[in-house]
């Protein structure tokens, strides 16, 4: 037996041995943290998010976040977990160190260094800040394509929220699926992503032959086995689809297939006949991971949008000319919508922008273009000087004085011919 002197000995040791060691993990946290850059990381450079984590550590002395008597926490796997699923949002898990995980973890078994644990926690924290802010607000800032987007007062305090929310939570994944925007289209631009992904898996890739003329249903067609897989693996023929018409292996277009094929077009934007022409099979042909590409862009634009709309929001769609206004944004619920005239401003870029509306003009003018200005309103006016008083125009000066609503003299028509005064309605 140990005498109490001896006992009390060996617990001091013990005591100072684990002072020591806290001490060493704490010094090699402090130092990773301060140099902004971990070689372990896939992106080893985290620089931007240095003083992130100095604020995130400071509070508990640079003590670890995500390990417990040398091992991940419930919460560190649930991390772990969460950044291994980045793929399903659009995002790739490989930015997060998906696959180096699993030998992280691993690797603590083996009675790793203080060294080794603090490498550990750090590089959790860096991929978990960088995945919340990712899914939060986007990993492009919107200012780069020049959209009036402002995600600045989107930002999350990094170091609170996970001090606050995730590195003691009863549900990780729960937490962090809550940064996500809140918009019924989000989820499901999401879940459609998550769908073609699986689709890709299963698709061969096969191309079908472009017809040198469009083909009619009744028509023969070499391609009819892949358009059948293709059709099924869209969802745009269900299986229990009764295939009226030619027997499947005919080699005849009709049936079922064109019923397919015009959902596949409504779909798509095209003219719903069921003729397969030179659209329709590009369209067909399109790579499903080509479809994947602009689901994870889409899913990045939404980021991007406010996530709170102190007043229910009007979106318009300009590529859609199609306005709609919203009871709820979150809720989806659509309370008015209307086609738009979107003009020519842009060219054929499209503006992306978010902004209070301060007031609504009613009945707005419509200033002629000088193109429709030449090539058809002076020669109306030609042919019958009461044309704009007929069809409600105004001539002005360019500074908007109004010249006449009424018949037109020679010396109006002169100057409207040479560009000097304009028309409005």
């Amino acid at each position: 037996m140990f005498d109490r002197g001896l006992r009390c000995s060996l617990v001091l040791a013990a005591a100072m041995l684990l002072g020591a060691s806290a001490a060493e993990s704490s010094e090699a946290l402090h130092g990773i943290a301060d140099a902004g850059r971990l070689a372990d990381l896939h992106w080893p450079d985290f620089s931007d998010y240095r003083l992130h984590l100095q604020n995130f550590y400071q509070p508990s002395g640079y003590a670890p976040a995500w390990l417990r008597d040398g091992q991940p926490t419930p919460q560190a796997v649930g991390v772990i977990t969460v950044l291994a699923m980045a793929d399903n949002k659009g995002l790739s898990a490989e930015d997060y160190d998906s696959s180096l995980w699993a030998g992280r973890v691993a690797h603590l078994r083996e009675s790793p260094g203080e060294n080794d644990l603090a490498r550990f926690d750090v590089a959790l924290t860096v991929c978990t800040m960088r995945y919340i802010s990712d899914l939060h607000i986007g990993k492009v800032n919107p200012k780069y394509f020049h959209f009036g987007l402002d995600i600045e007062h989107k930002k999350y305090s990094l170091p609170d929220f996970l001090r606050q929310r995730v590195v003691a939570a009863p549900d990780v994944k729960a937490i962090l699926d809550e940064v996500e925007p809140p918009f019924p289209r989000y989820k499901r631009t999401e879940e459609a992503l998550e769908r073609y992904m699986e689709l890709a898996r299963r698709d061969d890739g096969e191309q079908l032959a472009i017809p040198a003329k469009p083909l009619g249903p009744g028509s023969a067609y070499p391609g009819l086995p892949r358009l059948r897989r293709l059709l099924l693996l869209l969802g745009d023929l269900p299986p229990e689809a009764p295939v009226a018409g030619s027997p499947p292996d005919s080699g005849m277009y009709d049936g079922g297939l064109v019923a397919a094929v015009k959902h596949f077009q409504e779909r798509q934007g095209l003219r719903a006949d069921g003729r397969l022409d030179a659209s329709t099979v590009k369209a067909l042909n399109t790579p499903l991971s080509f479809r994947i590409r602009q689901l994870q862009l889409t899913l990045e634009r939404w980021r991007w949008l406010p996530h709170e709309f102190t007043e229910p929001p009007i979106v318009v769609n300009i590529p859609e000319f199609h306005l709609r206004a919203y009871s709820t944004m979150t809720e989806g619920d659509v309370a008015l919508a209307m086609n738009v005239i979107v003009g020519k401003a842009y060219g054929h870029k499209t503006p992306v922008f978010a902004e209070t509306m301060q007031y609504v003009v009613l009945r707005p003018y419509w200033n002629v273009p000088p193109s429709i200005q030449r090539s058809e309103i002076v020669p109306s006016i030609q042919k019958a000087r009461d044309y704009i008083a007929k069809k409600g125009f105004e001539v002005i000066t360019h500074s908007g004085e109004v010249v006449t609503s009424g018949e037109i003299t020679d010396d109006v028509l002169e100057q409207l011919r040479a560009g000097k005064l304009e028309v409005r309605q």
